[in-house]
């Protein structure tokens, strides 16, 4: 993809030439060929988790650079497989999914216990696994928000997995216990040598209000990040926000909801999609833990969608993208080639961060 491109599928030029208004892009620690040795190292990870780390940046297309792609595919728990996959049946196969991540040019895939250690013996040596250990059970009715585990971290270390994925749906009703089962997993599988990947999601009905849905807030999903990195998640997964004032929101009628400072509006942020993106960043020790935005649903624009989601993230000081909807909800060719096409944002001098 070259810059005319580029440009066109983001229907012009002004997220290119944007600059920040906010925090300033020399306080964040930002992605390069030497972010293990510069960023990790000096942590209290254990060599294997440092060995890991680098085996997720130097594979694929995006090797040395800083950044992932990671193609994500465990819809068929959180979503249900035949809605996942109906429009492409190909993927009730699991190698038909660790294949659209290798040829795709992504870092890693991450999938189910089931998927990939159905193929583990194949694969595990040739591209990095993932491992989801928790999913949301979608067969109770009502449908409940709540993760639960679906194995366990020395079973992924047995299918010799690279990292350990995990949900927590922050400010859910479970979220306490989410938070205490993720926060061991994680330190059995840095004891064990493999790195920690975390979705960082909201779920709150109260998130709900007056029609505005806050759920993709900036404050919001920043805290979600901090509380990720407190727990020791190497990198952070996090929905792009969309929108800010969340804690305003929920504060106002003489409600009391969490702490805010209206500097997080005025200074540290404002109501452009990178500043946005960039207090996400902000929020994970100041990028020491990378931040990847998701991809989100599938629709009828996906290119110009995770095109333009890969722009904001890099240009925020994001690390990648892990899209997995996009990729595997279309032809095998085209889902390779949405991969790529995102991978070339990453490698694109002329992205440069804003």
């Amino acid at each position: 993809m070259d810059i005319n491109q580029l440009i066109q599928y983001l229907g012009g030029d002004d997220l290119l030439n944007y600059e920040c208004k906010a925090v300033p892009k020399q306080i964040l620690h930002l992605p390069s060929s030497s972010f293990v040795d510069d960023v990790y190292s000096i942590s209290d990870r254990v060599p294997q988790v440092l060995r890991s780390l680098g085996n997720l940046f130097n594979h694929g297309r995006l090797a040395g650079t800083g950044y992932l792609s990671i193609l994500p595919i465990d819809q068929g728990v959180e979503h249900s497989a035949g809605a996942s996959f109906a429009a492409n049946p190909m993927y009730f196969d699991p190698e038909n999914i660790v294949r659209l991540a290798m040829e795709g040019g992504c870092n890693a895939v991450a999938s189910t216990f089931g998927v990939l250690g159905m193929v583990a013996r194949k694969y595990a040596h040739k591209i990095p696994f993932i491992v989801k250990i928790n999913h949301n059970e979608l067969l109770t009715f009502p449908n409940i928000s709540d993760q639960i585990l679906y194995g366990t971290v020395r079973e992924a270390w047995n299918m010799g997995a690279t990292a350990v994925g995990a949900t927590i749906y922050f400010s859910s009703k479970n979220s306490g216990r989410q938070i205490t089962e993720v926060s061991r997993a994680f330190e059995e599988a840095h004891s064990l040598g493999m790195a920690t990947i975390l979705w960082c999601y909201l779920r709150n009905d109260a998130f709900k209000k007056d029609g505005t849905d806050f759920h993709l807030s900036a404050d919001l999903t920043g805290q979600a990040n901090h509380l990720g990195v407190t727990i020791e998640a190497d990198i952070i997964k996090q929905k792009l926000p969309e929108l800010n004032g969340g804690y305003k929101a929920l504060n106002i009628g003489g409600g009391s909801y969490g702490k805010l400072d209206e500097r997080m509006y005025s200074k540290l942020s404002t109501d452009h999609p990178i500043d946005l993106c960039r207090y996400q960043v902000l929020n994970g020790y100041a990028g020491r833990a990378g931040l990847i935005n998701s991809g989100g649903a599938s629709g009828k624009h996906d290119f110009e969608d995770a095109v333009r989601t890969a722009v904001i993230n890099k240009r925020a000081g994001g690390t990648g993208l892990i899209s997995g909807r996009k990729a595997f909800q279309r032809p095998f060719k085209e889902g390779i080639k949405l991969l790529q096409t995102i991978q070339d944002v990453y490698l694109m001098d002329t992205v440069t961060i804003a």
